[in-house]
């Protein structure tokens, strides 16, 4: 092909042809701007990913459902995932583990892929629910890439059962126009939604952040399952209910509307929405709480395997990882992908926190997910 025969210049071409390998443009787009979408079988020979192979399509069939949290991904890179490979993503959004284990103890969940977090893999094991991943077919994984502290769990008795996506903290968000400044303390979250902040708090629909946070408030461990321990967050909860705007994982529209002033919070929806409206502000409870890891995972009755290894390989390179982070806000434990990060990014202090700051917060304990009593209490709670 001649530079004649390009409706844009050769350099143009070319960079254009660079971005659509890196995966930030999509096929449709370097096919329009290049003039070549009348050429695409030709082209498509010549350039290895522009169009599905017919071999690689059959293999992978059409659809992989994903399991996986709230505004937690970036939409266009399924829509990429899509034109490369056929396969279309369909997105199932949960609020916690215990849902997830729930669906998939139940059998027949129909997911290709789910986001565990750390301390729900070993049960996942132990429940022989999952088997470990065949790392031959998810090539875009490095090991070495990633801080151990955030990949760690998904290695049991030496076998790579998932690998990791994004880490991150539980904190607060607060709207300082309302609050008259920040609310950095889980005595403060409680005790003003019981005061001046009441019928304005959100709190999670999900045991281990909303029970944790409420042992943290009397100097007790986040994972505690001592009974008497127990006792005490239930008190709290019970007595804060009546206060309460809700109890829901999806709080960011209550935020963003003004009907809530403070939520229990994941480090990247405090990004989101801080982005959006400065006045909304994120912090950790001085007291301690939670640091958390998220993994990618297959379930053993996956539908479309293949298809969940595809998309879970897609997911984990480095250009596409960059891609979602940018989109969604939560800090990267990949090496690679921080390397390709804007430094104002790896320097916000809502995403990666002062290293003194996370001394006191504790990751999820595998005995939470399954603890009765734990299960019992926020129970009782959401139904008083």
């Amino acid at each position: 092909m001649t530079d004649d025969n390009l409706p844009i210049s050769r350099e143009k071409f070319i960079q254009e042809l660079r971005s659509y390998e890196k995966g930030s443009v999509s096929r449709r787009h370097f096919l329009g701007v290049t003039g070549l979408g009348t050429a695409m079988a030709v082209m498509g020979s010549a350039i290895p990913g522009l169009m599905p192979r017919r071999a690689q399509a059959q293999e992978l069939g059409n659809r992989a459902v994903l399991a996986t949290w709230p505004n937690y991904h970036d939409p266009a890179n399924f829509d990429r995932f899509a034109e490369e490979t056929g396969v279309y993503t369909q997105v199932n959004v949960f609020g916690s583990n215990e849902e997830m284990l729930a669906k998939i103890q139940a059998g027949g969940s129909g997911w290709d892929v789910f986001v565990p977090t750390n301390y729900a893999i070993s049960t996942y094991v132990d429940a022989d629910l999952i088997e470990p991943l065949d790392l031959s077919k998810l090539p875009n994984y490095d090991a070495a890439s990633f801080d151990p502290r955030f990949s760690e769990a998904g290695t049991i008795g030496g076998k790579v059962y998932a690998v990791p996506k994004n880490w991150g903290t539980t904190g607060i968000a607060f709207n300082s126009d309302k609050t008259g400044g920040v609310v950095n303390s889980w005595k403060a979250f409680f005790d003003g939604a019981r005061d001046q902040w009441t019928g304005r708090v959100m709190v999670h629909d999900y045991q281990l952040t909303t029970i944790g946070n409420a042992l943290v408030y009397f100097g007790h461990s986040f994972n505690s399952i001592d009974p008497a321990e127990l006792a005490e967050a239930e008190k709290l909860l019970i007595d804060v209910k009546p206060h309460l705007f809700a109890i829901s994982s999806d709080y960011q529209p209550a935020m963003r509307n003004g009907d809530a002033w403070l939520t229990m919070c994941w480090t990247g929806d405090g990004k989101q929405m801080h982005t959006d409206m400065p006045e909304i502000d994120f912090a950790l409870g001085k007291e301690g709480g939670e640091i958390w890891s998220d993994y990618y995972a297959i379930p053993k009755d996956a539908p479309h395997r293949e298809a969940a290894y595809a998309l879970i390989n897609y997911l984990l390179k480095p250009e596409v990882a960059e891609l979602d982070a940018l989109a969604h806000g939560y800090p990267v434990a990949d090496a690679r992908v921080n390397a390709l990060l804007p430094e104002a990014l790896l320097n916000d202090p809502i995403l990666y926190p002062a290293a003194e700051s996370l001394n006191a917060l504790e990751f999820g304990a595998a005995v939470t997910l399954t603890d009765p009593n734990r299960a019992e209490l926020m129970a009782r709670f959401k139904s008083a």
